[in-house]
């Protein structure tokens, strides 16, 4: 089948570990995460929301994490946000952070 493309994504049990690894890093700097863990598609893989987490941010997590697919610095992509305002009414999943988030102020 030459017209056929193997792929490899990230599996269930390395995703937990990078959730887990998210969560414990959370704690040790005293703050409520919610992590999210995307497979090469944009769909979530694995999640999970610490107890006082703010509800908001679940969404908001699952968009950062999105974004992270293309690859580029938030530099280069808050630049290229700057640029293109009309990308953004065709993707609303891709986000950019600066001083805050989506009118939340970070902590």
């Amino acid at each position: 089948m030459a017209n056929v493309v193997k792929k490899h994504s990230i599996s269930s049990e390395l995703a937990q570990k990078m959730v887990d690894a998210a969560v414990a890093k959370a704690r040790e700097i005293g703050v409520s995460e919610n992590v999210a863990i995307l497979d090469d598609g944009g769909n979530l893989k694995a999640f999970s929301r610490m107890d006082g987490a703010p509800i908001p941010t679940i969404e908001i997590a699952q968009n950062k994490a999105y974004t992270a697919l293309f690859g580029v610095s938030t530099q280069s992509f808050s630049t290229l946000s700057r640029a293109t305002r009309r990308f953004w009414l065709a993707s609303p999943r891709l986000r950019v952070w600066r001083h805050g988030v989506e009118g939340f102020q970070l902590r």
